[in-house]
């Protein structure tokens, strides 16, 4: 898998199920979550309010000096503090929809989060409608 492919698949697991609580817990599920490489962390936390619920957002709060170096390469040389979930809203219970930034390849797509257990997330992101579409699987750091 090529580090933009991967970078797709991470962000969109993170965004697949973020949460302590259960799927069907309607608050915005907080914690840290760790892609399946143990490469990169990511912190969820609400970031405001939208039309209908409150917004989740995730941001990078540690990173492997590979994740680092793959992200400056494609254009992020500050991987760590970087928002790569933004204003992602519960479409249904434990499922979250947003925008994804992919540092490595420095586009964001629109993907899914859907939170399979209180360990579990799955993500999902498209670079372009269904095309280049990738799902990754993330768990709860402790």
């Amino acid at each position: 898998m090529t580090n933009g492919k991967r970078w797709i698949a991470m962000a969109a697991a993170a965004m697949a199920g973020i949460g302590m609580a259960g799927a069907a817990d309607a608050r915005v599920p907080a914690g840290t979550w760790a892609n399946p490489s143990n490469t990169v962390q990511v912190r969820f936390a609400p970031c405001g309010r939208g039309p209908d619920a409150e917004l989740m957002c995730g941001t990078v709060v540690w990173a492997s000096e590979q994740a680092k170096a793959d992200a400056a390469r494609g254009g992020s040389p500050r991987l760590v503090g970087t928002r790569l979930f933004t204003d992602f809203e519960e479409e249904e219970p434990g499922r979250w929809a947003g925008t994804v930034f992919v540092p490595d390849i420095g586009r964001e797509v629109e993907g899914t989060i859907t939170q399979l257990d209180a360990r579990t997330l799955v993500g999902q992101g498209c670079l372009l409608g269904r095309l280049g579409c990738r799902e990754q699987r993330w768990h709860r750091v402790k």
